[in-house]
């Protein structure tokens, strides 16, 4: 993993340093935010590979900044929060981040799941499979999703932008409609094997997804939830 540059965003001093400390003898760049602001500006200026991200910064919410950053551009983040309440987490998770890690924690535990989320990033970043044949194009609930050009055409007219990950994922979907899948089964196809059994990030990866090709995102009627298990494609998905 070379070349990694983490921002540590949090407004406890003592906490940048012990982060900073951890990754650079990992051999990561490491950069630090102390709010919002600094934040922005560091996305802007600088190829940040992954953001460690305080739920409960002192003046900005870490909820809200989350949206922000992944409205912005798809660097993973890492939510680090010292409260107990899964709500929050969860609702972390939903607008956009890709894992979580309650204070206090162990610096172990906080480098392993930064090399998970990494990891699966650098894989989605690949094929999902051997490259398409020419004009490989699935249509489905009126959206058209061009696999060679990797477009996905709304019912509008316009394309839909889709970050590499998100493509992956819908191309995942249909190209196996009406299959249950678990999140074993979708990691694994993204090529991802690296995660641990709290790990959200294929939820978080769903919810995203929904907020792009779902008239509802809250109420989705193409990816289906199917408790316990994973999620089902449930549009007819045609190859044209």
């Amino acid at each position: 993993m070379a070349n990694v540059h983490i921002l540590v965003v949090d407004d406890e001093p003592e906490i940048r340093a012990l982060l900073r400390k951890c990754f650079e003898r990992e051999g990561f760049q490491v950069t630090e935010a102390k709010n919002g602001a600094e934040l922005r500006a560091r996305i802007e200026q600088d190829a940040i590979s992954l953001i460690t991200l305080d739920l409960t910064l002192g003046g900005d919410d870490g909820l809200e900044l989350a949206r922000e950053v992944r409205g912005r551009c798809n660097v993973p983040i890492i939510m680090i929060t010292g409260k107990g309440d899964t709500i929050d987490r969860v609702v972390g998770l939903e607008l956009g981040a890709d894992d979580y890690i309650a204070k206090p924690f162990q610096l172990r535990e906080v480098l392993a799941r930064v090399r998970a989320v990494l990891r699966r990033y650098s894989a989605a970043e690949g094929p999902v499979a051997q490259s398409p044949s020419a004009n490989e194009r699935y249509a489905f609930d009126g959206m058209v999703l061009d696999i060679t050009r990797r477009e996905l055409g709304r019912k509008d007219g316009e394309l839909q932008e889709l970050t590499t990950a998100e493509f992956n994922l819908l191309e995942i979907f249909v190209k196996r409609p009406h299959r249950v899948l678990s999140r074993d089964n979708i990691m694994d196809l993204l090529k991802g094997h690296d995660w641990s059994p709290l790990d959200r990030s294929i939820d978080a990866l769903v919810g995203r997804l929904r907020r792009k090709v779902e008239t509802d995102p809250d109420h989705p009627r193409l990816i289906k939830t199917v408790r316990g298990i994973g999620y089902a494609f449930t549009a007819d998905a045609k190859r044209l």
